[in-house]
């Protein structure tokens, strides 16, 4: 975990337990690397209006899959694509494969509204990249939400439009 981000939860008493392994880039991978770590798990998308430029950091649980159509009529945009790389830097200040809701505290300009399912909102535990693939941060619902208050984006809880995936993929 990077030293700014370290002292950005430092600053706001955010508690935390930090697991490192091997990088992952799937839910795959995840399971096998960071399955024993106690928590809800989370799948994380950052999506993009294509007429307006919007962005959307979406959580779920990892274990579902977000139909893209449904959410894109309940957030009323004519079309949504995965976010450029480019922009996943710029905004949130990671990389591929890092996606995290921990990626809203470098999004100082809170270009981005984060969508959160309840499921994982109202979680006693759960578990996120720290905007680095290669560590988990394993936090206390309570903290997860109050990090997530102090980054000053837009918080839309909401039982998402997801599929249940039969085998995760």
């Amino acid at each position: 975990m990077k030293e700014s981000l370290k002292n950005w939860l430092s600053a706001h008493n955010i508690d935390y337990i930090l697991h490192q392994h091997p990088a992952v880039f799937t839910v795959p991978e995840a399971k096998i690397h960071c399955g024993h770590i106690k928590g809800t798990h989370c799948k994380n998308l950052f999506l993009k209006n294509k007429k307006t430029d919007q962005f959307y950091l979406v959580t779920i649980p990892h274990d579902k899959r977000l139909d893209l159509n449904k959410f894109r009529r309940m957030v009323g945009a004519p079309k949504i694509r995965f976010a450029e790389t480019e922009d996943l830097s710029n905004v949130l200040g990671i990389t591929p494969g890092a996606v995290s809701p921990i990626g809203l505290v470098n999004d100082i300009e809170n270009k981005t509204i984060f969508f959160v399912d309840a499921e994982v909102w109202n979680a006693d535990e759960i578990c996120c990249h720290p905007n680095i693939n290669s560590e988990t941060l394993q936090i206390l619902g309570s903290e997860f939400q109050k990090l997530i208050k102090a980054t000053g984006n837009i918080i839309e809880i909401k039982k998402l439009p997801c599929l249940e995936l039969l085998e995760v993929d």
